[in-house]
């Protein structure tokens, strides 16, 4: 991967945006992160996502799912990014008890490795279902009916990188000094100036040297996948805040974060192509990609009140039966998809809807659409 991001440098005279940098080491073909063969989910892999703490999350997830397609009468499904694979298998599993299978569910994935391993997960998990999971390299060109999932998705698009002071917005790039990668910041384009001084008035009262971050590209990646949605419900998952809260004076180190073999770092230099790196989402933005791509935001609230809200205690009662010692151990899943300290607060869900008119299940609880 070094000598390949050398030749990038060489032909970018020298400097790379982060933004060009974090697409490079992600999904360059055969080195990035996501398209190279290492193992990133669960126990043995680098993070852990909410599908592989518990079925319990893709149960839920099922339910909110079921609520849509019995409101259309049917319809179909696209996951945007299966991971492993987890997700799709519970969710399927799941309708299928609820009498709510899709008519297909397809699976964008430009993964070649994750895609292979998805398609072993599910042939040996719901055999009998394989018949109605398609893979697909693009957003599909024919219009839908049903539901677009993307769960810890946007987290991974490239974000740009500033540095603000008040006479000044810089963008932080990357380079190469004394053979090794190093961080290096010029004067931001005028279109890069604009959108941080637009951020800037979101956070207030930044000091001189605040770094963060922004995701150029978030409006247009997402209208292009959720384009061929006629009539259903995109839900989003992820963690984020809206920009008031994401742009706050004390948090002025951004929210880039790394991962690998479940530990956390800041240094996105650090084995490019090995390590994950990832940046908080700006629900706000999300929003307002929302409405220029035709939907309506019908929710948003934290993981831990979608959750509940879409019974989550009564599907852990499901899977229990009358199994204590199953119970328990799905009781120790829930705290962890559940408790502030965990995943419930810091991941929040968000829905748009198209040609439906729906109050959804799994935003009945709480609704913090004002926040946005």
């Amino acid at each position: 991967m070094h000598d390949y991001l050398a030749a990038q440098l060489a032909a970018a005279d020298g400097w790379l945006s982060f933004e060009r940098y974090m697409e490079l080491v992600l999904y360059a073909p055969g080195l990035g992160y996501y398209s190279a063969g290492a193992h990133k989910f669960g126990a043995d892999g680098d993070f852990t996502t909410a599908p592989e703490v518990s079925s319990l999350f893709g149960a839920c997830v099922a339910r909110q799912c079921a609520q849509v397609l019995g409101a259309l009468g049917g319809g179909s499904i696209l996951e945007i990014g299966a991971g492993s694979g987890r997700l799709a298998a519970d969710v399927l599993s799941r309708l299928e008890t609820l009498g709510r299978l899709p008519a297909r569910y397809s699976i964008l994935e430009i993964s070649a490795d994750l895609r292979e391993r998805q398609q072993r997960f599910l042939a040996q998990h719901l055999p009998h279902l394989q018949e109605r999971v398609y893979w697909l390299d693009q957003p599909p060109e024919e219009s839908f009916d049903g539901l677009i999932l993307a769960n810890e998705v946007l987290d991974a698009l490239p974000v740009a990188r500033f540095r603000w002071y008040r006479d000044r917005v810089e963008e932080v790039g990357v380079v190469i000094e004394a053979g090794r990668l190093a961080l290096s910041a010029r004067p931001a384009s005028l279109p890069g100036a604009q959108a941080v001084r637009r951020l800037a008035n979101a956070g207030s009262a930044w000091e001189d040297g605040y770094v963060s971050e922004y995701c150029p590209r978030l409006t247009a990646w997402t209208h292009d996948v959720t384009r061929s949605l006629r009539n259903g419900a995109v839900l989003w998952f992820d963690y984020g805040l809206p920009r008031s809260q994401y742009y706050l004076p004390e948090r002025h180190e951004g929210t880039l974060l790394c991962h690998f073999r479940h530990r956390a770092g800041n240094d996105p230099l650090l084995i490019p192509g090995l390590q994950d790196i990832t940046a908080w989402v700006d629900y706000t933005l999300l929003a307002e990609a929302s409405r220029t791509a035709g939907f309506a935001v019908a929710g948003f609230t934290t993981q831990s009140y979608f959750l509940a809200g879409l019974g989550l205690d009564q599907e852990m009662q499901n899977m229990a039966g009358d199994d204590a010692n199953q119970f328990a151990r799905l009781a120790n899943q829930a705290r962890q998809l559940m408790l502030p300290g965990e995943m419930g607060e810091r991941f929040k869900a968000m829905a748009w809807l198209r040609g439906l008119d729906l109050p959804l299940a799994g935003f009945a609880l709480q609704d913090l659409r004002h926040t946005l």
